[in-house]
């Protein structure tokens, strides 16, 4: 297995920190710390990059808050400076293991996306009876850090780029303990699950990007043992498309096996295997052979949105641009399934009201 050195370098380049501070702040810009690095931009940029080649960078503390759409998240944002290292770090790093990525795992990836992913899944749908349909238990408070670090440290032979994986791997440790379940595996012991630290910040690019390197293992387990391509996975969500139940029953354990050797569960209660001519429940649409329902919860949500933002902007809070980029967004992607009578009576009935009027 081919392994990279030399990669620290390229990380603490000054170009390499511009580019990635022009990425952390994509769609951030009214933000008070994005607002705050910029105005004296060279020469945070210039401190990062001397922190980072002198060894003295060291993360800050993350702002916790709760997202309660479409469940309840705990979201774990890091201070701007260090999401400027994250992309920077990502910047060297992904493209290593992009190229061995699986094909069919579509989440927080560059030409994949939730649409992509519904496209593919739709068209398995209509070439085979059965799906396995299942989730990791607990994904990102699980991810055991010794185990994610052993899959980089196979590629990355970079002292310099493990040591700072080390230090935003620590920043992040425990502090999604309050969403885990401890769970034991073979070999451990009583204190075992106490004692590894685990768990990748909701919110962090690099807990999306390892993310994808832990589940690249399933993806590789399921193509070369259980040697099938009918198979989607966006994030921790999976779909295994088969002609023979029982098959997918066999499948289903050895999902299980595979994903112990990484610490991680298979959901039990949530793992389903069904006919997928009842329909599949995937990233908000239902989805059958031959087209796909907006599920009712993702129209509950929209209206609700749409009536605090509309509200905001009869206050003057928001300006109407922000109001069409909403409804636009919604649109576009309501139309990736049979919607075009649901979209006709809501905006049919959409009313905008005139500022300082409620």
């Amino acid at each position: 297995m081919k392994t990279y050195k030399h990669l620290f370098a390229q990380v603490c380049t000054f170009d390499n920190l511009w580019n990635a501070f022009h990425q952390a702040r994509k769609g951030k810009r009214s933000k008070g710390s994005v607002a705050a690095f910029e105005y004296d931009l060279e020469r945070n940029l210039f401190t990062l990059e001397r922190e980072l080649r002198a060894g003295s960078y060291r993360p800050g503390r993350y702002h916790h808050f709760y997202i309660f759409e479409p469940k309840r998240r705990k979201i774990s944002a890091a201070p701007f400076r260090d999401r400027v290292v994250h992309h920077a770090l990502c910047n060297v790093i992904e493209p290593i293991f992009e190229r061995r990525f699986s094909d069919a795992s579509f989440a927080c990836r560059i030409g994949k996306g939730t649409h992509r992913a519904l496209d593919r899944a739709q068209y398995y749908a209509r070439r085979y009876r059965y799906v396995l349909q299942g989730d990791v238990v607990q994904f990102f408070p699980s991810v055991d850090h010794a185990v994610l670090r052993g899959l980089l440290a196979c590629r990355i032979a970079d002292p310099q780029v493990m040591a700072l994986i080390d230090q935003i791997l620590a920043s992040g440790a425990g502090v999604l303990s309050s969403e885990y379940t401890p769970q034991w595996f073979p070999g451990d012991d009583l204190f075992t699950p106490f004692e590894r630290p685990r768990g990748l910040p909701i919110g962090n690019l690099t807990s999306q990007f390892w993310g994808n390197v832990v589940l690249n293992e399933l993806d590789t387990f399921i193509a070369q043992e259980l040697r099938t391509g009918a198979y989607v996975r966006y994030a921790d969500d999976l779909l295994l498309f088969s002609n023979d139940k029982a098959q997918l029953h066999a499948w289903r354990e050895q999902l299980s096996a595979c994903l112990a050797r990484l610490r991680l569960v298979l959901h039990d209660r949530k793992t389903q295997i069904y006919p997928v001519e009842t329909g599949i429940p995937f990233l908000g649409f239902r989805l059958f052979p031959l087209h796909r329902r907006l599920k009712r919860p993702n129209v509950i949500r929209f209206k609700r949105r749409m009536r605090a933002i509309l509200t905001s902007y009869a206050d003057g809070e928001v300006p109407f641009e922000r109001v069409q980029a909403s409804i636009n967004g919604w649109v576009a992607h309501a139309a990736h399934g049979s919607t075009y009578r649901l979209r006709s009576q809501l905006l049919g009935g959409l009313v905008v009201p005139r500022r300082g009027v409620r």
